[in-house]
């Protein structure tokens, strides 16, 4: 096959079980050239801050269209709890003789920097973990090119509940074994990406950066007029454009107080600021970083 044929029709070939391969999934074209991975985590619970990771792991292409694979359990230092051993299958004896997540950190790292994410719910829980086990390392968490959710995705499309992942995996008919272990949930995650990409093709003509965007927080209706640049003319501060700059000062550009100034959401609804500016608001920390700099300048 031709390169240029080869890399439009790239195949994210993905492990469902050791020795078993799912069917090739074709990427979209607006993942050509692109590092793209489905990740996901088992933990030792549900908190983001508390918890530890178990087990990771990191399935699809490389920039070439070349297979990776990348499964690691991982040692959390701490009992893993019977409830989520009974979830996931793994069990103290399982990672006692592993290494904890500081032997993995820098290979994790170089997989996630620059590459585009795919995962259900990845964003508020899997990324938000990890980004929590790089701040106990004192490390800088990797920051993808683009995170695509498909927990937001089946709710941006108004598909029908539940949206969890075996739920939507079964009414896409993609079979889903091994659940609840990271690299079979990972792969079940590329395959309905691609599925919702398929059925719902015309909301994926966009540009990475737009169909983030679109999922996240919709399309941001014209408010421009003759008045002045609309929220969508002025440069965002974060990957996702949730706050943008207009003539010096931080906007709002989504939620209950778009189109306002953060300096005057600061002094009205501090609590709103405080969310704001934890990873459940702004998931890019660099941007987080940049917008506490500005509240700081402007009390």
């Amino acid at each position: 096959m031709p390169v240029v044929q080869r890399q439009r029709h790239r195949l994210s070939t993905v492990i469902l079980k050791e020795g078993q391969r799912c069917r090739p999934v074709m990427a979209p074209d607006v993942f050509d050239g692109e590092r793209v991975l489905a990740f996901d985590l088992e933990t030792t619970g549900v908190s983001t801050q508390y918890d530890r990771i178990v087990q990771l792991a990191l399935i699809g292409a490389d920039e070439t269209g070349g297979e990776v694979h990348y499964e690691r359990l991982v040692n959390p230092r701490r009992p893993i709890p019977a409830g989520a051993s009974g979830v996931h299958g793994i069990y103290d004896h399982d990672v006692r003789s592993k290494g904890d997540f500081s032997t993995v950190a820098d290979e994790v790292a170089a997989l996630i920097e620059g590459a585009i994410i795919v995962g259900h719910n990845v964003r508020k829980f899997d990324m938000a973990m990890l980004e929590s086990e790089y701040l106990r390392l004192g490390k800088r968490t990797p920051k993808p090119k683009a995170i695509m959710d498909t927990y937001e995705l089946v709710r941006r499309l108004k598909i029908g509940r539940p949206h969890g992942l075996g739920a939507q995996c079964t009414r896409h008919g993609i079979a889903l074994k091994d659940a609840h272990t990271a690299a079979a949930d990972a792969a079940a995650s590329m395959l309905l990406f691609w599925r919702l990409s398929v059925d719902h093709a015309p909301s994926f003509r966009k540009s990475i950066e737009e169909i983030e965007r679109w999922a996240v927080h919709g399309t941001v209706a014209s408010d421009s007029s003759e008045l002045g640049r609309g929220l969508g003319d002025l440069e965002p501060v974060d990957s996702l454009g949730k706050i943008r700059i207009d003539d010096g000062h931080m906007v709002l550009a989504f939620g209950r107080h778009k189109g306002r100034h953060l300096s005057e959401v600061q002094f009205e609804d501090p609590r709103y600021i405080h969310w704001l500016l934890s990873p459940k608001g702004i998931e890019d920390e660099e941007a987080r970083e940049k917008v506490k700099v500005y509240l700081e300048g402007v009390q």
